[in-house]
């Protein structure tokens, strides 16, 4: 299921539902509390002629059309409002797409069988290259980000990651959020190695990569409909600050920071490309 707006009218919401119905295209209402409504599509293939369907509604929702599905509708549907809670795991699928779900996965693999007895172990395998004899296992300058060392580590790492990563792999698809995982944990994971040494892991280099990346493209190419709330970059920006200016935390600086640039930087690359400017 693909989440496609959320709104305060049901009314309103039901007559979309009702017109995309009259064409053959279910749409499905859910509450998502403080009296707010999300639409969600069933079937992925109609999303471009929804979403484009759902912008004239929104531009113009008392057009006759509407009112008129509404009414022809009325006989044959079975539920004016559909209040059905999906599943956790449709939730987190609805904003997260193939290349984020496999890196969630084996990120709470690897910290699963760390708990299991096999953390020295496999930092030793996957840490970032510490000696001579392992600058040319390749694997290591990315692998670092699949590393976390607590509970609240990963919850957090993933968490952002399933936002921000599944909202890039979404819009512009697996291979650019590919790219951006692997360019953002090599570039974090070498300028942390040289600060402090290989003793680090996590994806947060990457996280901060994602936030850099689509605070730069809300900007730059809005039309892609990556977007960002202000609030939440300036929570990012003053954690990763609180960083640097309070020593007892345990946390890769260096890593956030040359994570937040790469993904500023890759955004800069790609809005001067022709393939991502409007028109």
């Amino acid at each position: 299921m693909i989440k496609l707006i959320t709104l305060r009218d049901p009314r309103m919401a039901q007559a979309f539902i009702d017109y995309m119905a009259s064409r053959d295209i279910v749409i499905n209402i859910m509450p998502e509390g403080e009296g707010q409504f999300a639409l969600w599509l069933s079937d992925a293939q109609h999303q471009i002629e929804v979403e484009s369907e759902l912008k004239q509604f929104i531009a113009n929702p008392n057009d006759a059309k509407y009112h008129a599905a509404s009414w022809d509708m009325a006989e044959t549907r079975k539920n004016v409002l559909s209040y059905s809670s999906p599943s956790l795991m449709t939730l987190v699928k609805a904003k997260a797409g193939p290349f984020t779900l496999i890196i969630m996965l084996v990120c709470l693999l690897v910290f699963g069988l760390s708990y299991l007895g096999m953390g020295n172990a496999l930092f030793n395998m996957l840490h970032f290259p510490d000696r001579t004899s392992q600058e040319w296992q390749l694997w290591r300058w990315v692998t670092h980000a699949l590393l976390h060392f607590s509970i609240l580590h990963i919850t957090f790492n993933l968490l952002w990651w399933w936002y921000l990563g599944g909202d890039i792999e979404k819009k512009l698809g697996s291979k650019k959020l590919i790219q951006l995982f692997i360019v953002s944990a090599a570039l974090s994971g070498i300028s942390q190695y040289w600060v402090e040494g290989a003793n680090f892991g996590g994806l947060s280099g990457v996280v901060y990569a994602c936030l850099g990346y689509l605070w730069v493209m809300n900007y730059r190419a809005p039309h892609l409909g990556l977007t960002i709330q202000k609030s939440l970059v300036v929570f990012m920006l003053v954690w990763l600050v609180l960083g640097f200016v309070q020593p007892f935390m345990a946390i890769a600086n260096t890593a956030h920071l040359i994570g937040l640039v790469s993904g500023v930087l890759l955004a800069f690359v790609d809005t001067s490309k022709r393939k991502y400017q409007q028109g």
